[in-house]
């Protein structure tokens, strides 16, 4: 965050050439914003503000946040998924308090992948950044929304379910049309079976779960 403060300024001369300082973010007026998606959150006790001698002030808070995202599990493990993070302020309206991004979403875009820095299981794609006013009962309020765009890697999910199901039932077509007796057909075709409620089980328990679309392969 960066806001500027008319109140605190000074001649760096006039204080053997101090041009900035640090101070704890309390001493001043801070800008009090949260995210509307928030469920919990893990501060740092780094809350300290670098002043200028222009009255410009630069604080960077990093912190864990948890957020709510709605996800679209259809085409699983195939699946983008997209999640916002809207950080607002409701305690001042648009015309005393105004939230502006410093960096394009292509420089935010950078930025982020250079910290997106685990090989798990999605893949950081796309971030875009939106400027709004939202509109309340008690006035006009300043919102600023970051679209981030997720992909998941489906390799450990084509090798561990796909592969192994389409095998099994490859086995079962070519055990019902082989020259096999019917006794040696039923045998196979029982653990055929049992093949594949284990791989059932398997995928019970990685499909994420969700009450209005149902992934495909499940």
């Amino acid at each position: 965050q960066e806001w500027m403060n008319t109140f605190a300024t000074w001649d760096p001369q006039d204080f053997c050439n101090i041009s900035k300082i640090v101070l704890p973010l309390d001493s001043y007026w801070s800008p009090p914003i949260f995210i509307l998606e928030r469920v919990n959150e893990q501060k740092s006790n780094l809350e300290y503000a670098v002043v200028t001698h222009n009255g410009v002030f630069n604080s960077s808070l990093p912190f864990q946040v948890t957020l709510t995202c709605s996800l679209m599990i259809l085409k699983f493990p195939f699946d983008t998924q997209t999640c916002n993070i809207s950080i607002a302020s409701f305690l001042y309206p648009v015309t005393d308090l105004t939230m502006k991004v410093r960096r394009t979403p292509a420089e935010m875009m950078k930025s982020s992948q250079s910290f997106f820095l685990t090989d798990g299981e999605w893949k950081f794609t796309n971030l875009s950044i939106t400027e709004y006013i939202e509109e309340m009962e008690d006035g006009k309020f300043p919102v600023v929304t970051y679209t981030i765009s997720m992909e998941r890697r489906p390799t450990l999910y084509v090798l561990n379910l796909i592969l192994p199901t389409c095998a099994l039932y490859l086995l079962d077509m070519a055990v019902l049309f082989g020259p096999s007796s019917l006794e040696e057909k039923i045998s196979f075709q029982i653990s055929i079976i049992l093949g594949s409620s284990m791989l059932a089980v398997i995928l019970n328990n990685m499909l994420p779960t969700s009450s209005n679309e149902p992934p495909i392969i499940g």
